[in-house]
């Protein structure tokens, strides 16, 4: 497989993080190498702990990458592309992102109940519980991950 790339977006608690993780598990069982990128537009996440060394490293302002034999993590104290994020991931075939909505990829809107009209106008397909919407667009049960699965590796985008 060619590097591709999906995205996600939906409204907060609609599903998007548990669909991401059913596809991503299913595509890395299937021997795929799968990066995700969650965009955290109100900067709430938290990775460090306080009082651990890489904690003070970075509370100096200091660039930190903290490596073990079983990951690297890297923290920084500033906003990094998405372009950037992608060449730190090094080889990968294939791209989840959640958020982001304005980045020029197909994308997966999510919802549990009601469909948010406003996200219609940036979505590719829909996946939701539900199925009466009539739409022009394809409409998966959220569900079900292997449809959804066929339908990514059909319509992501091939990355350079």
């Amino acid at each position: 497989m060619k590097k591709a790339a999906m995205a996600f977006s939906g409204p907060s608690n609609s599903g998007k993080t548990t669909l991401i993780l059913k596809v991503a598990k299913k595509f890395i069982d299937d021997g795929l190498k799968v990066v995700i990128i969650k965009h955290d537009p109100g900067d709430k996440a938290r990775f460090d702990v306080e009082g651990k060394d890489s904690y003070k490293f970075s509370q100096i302002g200091a660039e930190v990458a903290v490596m073990s034999p079983t990951r690297t993590t890297f923290f920084s104290q500033e906003s990094k592309s998405v372009d950037d994020v992608v060449a730190m991931a090094g080889e990968f075939d294939l791209l989840l992102v959640e958020g982001l909505k304005t980045l020029p990829l197909p994308r997966i809107s999510v919802f549990k109940d009601e469909i948010n009209e406003d996200y219609l106008s940036f979505s590719n397909a829909i996946a939701s519980y539900k199925r009466d919407y009539v739409i022009d667009k394809p409409n998966f049960d959220l569900d079900d991950t292997q449809a959804i699965c066929e339908w990514i590796l059909k319509n992501a985008k091939v990355l350079k």
